[in-house]
């Protein structure tokens, strides 16, 4: 079909606001409770969001919010184990993971973990779930059906996120060695350490295609999983407590809670490409990626400094989903 010229015009202005329309971009914020934070995960369409006395739960749909769906003590993660029924809670502490129902968060079970237990993995190849103890440097093996640790490898430093190959090995950041450190799950060992080139304190990362993405303060590396080498360092803004991975469009997310920025990469390949920056808030460093929205979540909230000590500004606290 012809256009008259007007029509054509009218037609071009308007694509031409649809390609500025942006990519990613916030598209809500979720007021919560006041008080800190630190892991998120998302589930069933419901996020979790550890905090010092409680997991706070969010409905993602109805928006509706539970302050304390669970208690914690010094929370790190919480994660949704055996088949949906449960959750599995670190706790920093009081040197324990608990279990409670995952509708009531009544709780179920306690397990005495490693020293100051942080990150939380599961590894579908071994049942088991991996916790990282922060400040005693091992990785304590939960069995989360039997509500049991069944064993402990030794890795030395401070221990932040891990991720899994689904052949049976981990790989773990050491935030203080500026080093990945891979393991045998079944055999319960160290098997190499691979070192990270203009790297500091490495956070998050993630496996995908064959390759670990690590989250450094202020960038990003690649390394070869099964070999170590290090295929590319790309800057960001600062601040990075966390990855996410988008395995259908093959996208990795990178926060920058000290510049309120969320850096979108191609992953393509196994290389980072970056897509787009989108403004968050300084604040918005943990983060997960929701699979059945493809949407992206950061708990974020205003940090004041009072006398040295930085806090969460009272009335502040909410979570920022992002979208397109």
């Amino acid at each position: 079909m012809r256009l008259a010229p007007l029509a054509f015009a009218a037609l071009l202005a308007s694509s031409a606001v649809q390609a500025a329309t942006p990519g990613f971009h916030v598209i809500d914020r979720i007021a919560g409770p006041d008080g800190g934070w630190d892991y998120v995960s998302v589930e069933a369409g419901r996020a979790l969001i550890a905090r010092n006395a409680a997991v706070t739960a969010i409905d993602l749909k109805s928006r509706a919010v539970t302050p304390a769906f669970a208690p914690a003590t010094k929370g790190h993660a919480a994660l949704v184990v055996n088949d949906g029924k449960e959750v599995l809670i670190t706790n920093g502490g009081t040197d324990t993971v608990t279990f409670v129902d995952a509708i009531s968060g009544a709780p179920i079970a306690s397990v005495a973990t490693g020293k100051k237990p942080d990150a939380a993995t599961f590894d579908p190849r071994s049942g088991l779930v991996l916790v990282m103890d922060h400040a005693g440097g091992d990785v304590t093996l939960i069995d989360p059906k039997a509500h049991k640790a069944v064993g402990e490898i030794p890795i030395g430093g401070a221990l932040e996120a891990a991720a899994v190959d689904g052949e049976g090995r981990a790989f773990v950041n050491v935030e203080n060695k500026n080093e990945i450190v891979a393991l045998d799950i079944a055999a319960r060992k160290t098997i190499a350490h691979y070192a990270l080139a203009d790297c500091d304190g490495p956070t998050g990362i993630v496996h995908a295609q064959g390759r670990l993405v690590a989250a450094c303060d202020g960038s990003v590396v690649v390394v070869d999983a099964k070999t170590g080498r290090q295929l590319q360092t790309v800057k960001t803004g600062g601040g990075a407590d966390g990855l996410a991975y988008d395995p259908a469009g093959k996208r990795v997310f990178v926060p920058a809670g000290e510049t309120g920025q969320l850096a979108v990469f191609g992953f393509a390949g196994g290389v980072l490409a970056l897509e787009e920056t989108v403004p968050t808030e300084v604040g918005a460093r943990t983060i997960a990626f929701d699979p059945a929205s493809g949407r992206v979540l950061l708990p974020s909230a205003e940090v004041t400094t009072r006398d040295g000590k930085r806090a969460v500004a009272p009335g502040t606290f909410h979570l920022l989903v992002v979208g397109r």
